[in-house]
C-alpha cells in the first residue's frame, strides 16, 4: 500500500482508520490513545502491530512515531525501538515548575487584554467546576479546570507559549490523575479559582499571578511520595474527591 493512501473502513470494531487517513491521522490515533491511558507508559509500540492494526504501512507509522517522539509522548531507543514516554519524579516536578512559570506569564499578558467574552467565560467555567463538585464528578471537573487555565495562556496572545503549553500539558496530562492525590479537596481548588477569578475581573495583573502561582505549584509531596529522582510515576486510576 501507497504510504500517501489510507484504507477503506472495514466497517468492523477493529482500529482499522477511515479513508482519510494519512500519516497526520495515524499520529492523532496514536495521541488520543496515549492521552487517553489506552497506551500505557511504558508500553512498547510495534511498528508491524500497529501498521497491521492500524491496516497502513509502516512508513506512515514510522513518520508518526517520530512526530510524538518529537511531542515528547514517545521515546525511540536503538534496541527497544518506540515507547509511551514514562515520566521520572524529577521530570515531573519538573513539568509543574515549567508550567507554574509558563501560567504566571499567561495570566500576566493576558489579564490586560481579556474581553468580556473571556471574562464570561471564565465565569461558566467556574460554574461548571462548582456544579461537578457538588456531584463529585471529577473528570468533568478537571476538563472545566483545564479549560479555566487555558483562557489566560489563549487571551495571552503569545503563540510560542500557547505551543509550549500544550505540548507540556499533554506530557504531564496522564498523570495528573496521580497528583490529585497530593493535592487539596475539590472545594479548595474551587476557592482558589475563585480569588483568582476576583483579581481577574477587578484587573488587577499582579494580585491575579500571586493568586495563580500556588495554586499550582509543584505538591509538597511529590517527593515523599514517589520516592527518589530514578523513581517513575506510574499511572493511577481516577482519584475521587481531590482536584487541582
Amino acid at each position: 500500500m501507497n504510504d500517501e493512501t489510507s484504507p477503506a473502513s472495514n466497517g468492523g470494531g477493529d482500529r482499522r482508520l477511515d479513508n482519510r487517513t494519512l500519516w497526520e491521522q495515524v499520529r492523532e490515533r496514536l495521541r488520543e490513545e496515549i492521552l487517553s491511558g489506552e497506551l500505557a507508559p511504558g508500553a512498547v509500540l510495534s511498528e508491524v502491530s500497529l501498521a497491521r492494526s492500524l491496516g497502513v504501512s509502516r512508513g506512515p507509522i514510522r513518520e508518526a512515531l517520530g512526530r510524538l517522539a518529537s511531542e515528547g509522548l514517545v521515546t525511540i531507543t536503538p534496541r527497544r525501538g518506540a515507547i509511551v514516554t514514562e515520566l521520572t519524579r524529577d521530570e515531573f516536578v519538573g513539568a509543574y515548575q515549567v508550567r507554574e512559570a509558563l501560567e504566571t506569564l499567561a495570566i500576566r499578558l493576558a489579564v490586560p487584554r481579556l474581553e468580556e467574552s473571556h471574562l464570561k467565560r471564565l465565569r461558566e467555567l467556574h460554574e461548571q467546576m462548582v456544579a461537578h463538585a457538588k456531584r463529585d464528578e471529577v473528570n468533568a471537573f478537571f476538563d472545566a479546570n483545564a479549560g479555566f487555565h487555558e483562557v489566560f495562556v489563549t487571551a495571552s496572545g503569545n503563540r510560542k507559549l500557547h505551543e509550549i503549553y500544550r505540548l507540556l500539558f499533554d506530557q504531564m496530562g496522564r498523570y495528573l490523575a496521580r497528583s490529585l492525590a497530593l493535592r487539596g479537596s475539590l472545594e479548595k481548588s474551587i476557592a482558589e479559582h475563585s480569588a483568582i477569578l476576583e483579581a481577574v475581573e477587578a484587573g488587577d495583573v499582579d494580585v491575579a499571578a500571586e493568586q495563580l502561582a500556588p495554586h499550582i505549584e509543584v505538591p509538597q509531596r511529590v517527593e515523599e511520595e514517589f520516592g527518589g529522582p530514578s523513581a517513575t510515576l506510574v499511572q493511577p486510576p481516577t482519584i475521587e474527591g481531590s482536584a487541582r
